[in-house]
């Protein structure tokens, strides 16, 4: 048996005058947005928000329902609403933002990445994703896909 490993990397830090002011604008209207998630039985409210190619900024926020399944998550909740109203653009960079006080960011659920990831594979182009907590850690991947090393798509079926 031959035993492998996988590396995976990122970026972080604390400082947002380290990055562009287009993505600090991007981080903070993502970060205001979470009060529109809809979230009565978790209280867990999470917002996302993307910068188009044209620099559009598009928001998105998790809706819950009683019925947990039918929930649906910020990120699927924008992806969704992008890829349907901007069919002709492409995704430059995701933020993910979860309104709580962490010590760290919150990462995606399984079901985001691999939408995220199918959304990058379909443009042919990576998606940055900056995870982000409410004092301003954040942690940048350069694209989705290293948010799942091992995954799966279309090329299997």
């Amino acid at each position: 048996m031959l035993k492998k490993s996988l590396s995976l990397q990122y970026r972080e830090g604390n400082n947002l005058e380290e990055l562009s002011e287009k993505i600090q604008d991007l981080i903070t209207e993502t970060m205001r947005f979470s009060g529109n998630a809809y979230a009565p039985y978790s209280k867990f409210h999470v917002s996302a928000g993307l910068m188009l190619s044209d620099g559009t900024i598009v928001k998105g926020a998790n809706m819950e329902n009683a019925s947990y399944p039918v929930s649906i998550c910020a990120e699927r909740t924008l992806l969704s609403h992008t890829i349907t109203n901007y069919p002709k653009q492409t995704i430059d960079v995701m933020v993910i933002y979860v309104d709580r006080n962490l010590e760290h960011p919150v990462p995606p659920c399984g079901i985001c990445r691999q939408t995220l990831l199918e959304v990058e594979l379909n443009q042919k182009q990576a998606i940055e994703v900056i995870l982000i907590t409410k004092s301003g850690k954040f942690i940048i991947f350069d694209r989705a896909a290293d948010l799942l090393p091992l995954y799966f798509d279309g090329s299997v079926l």
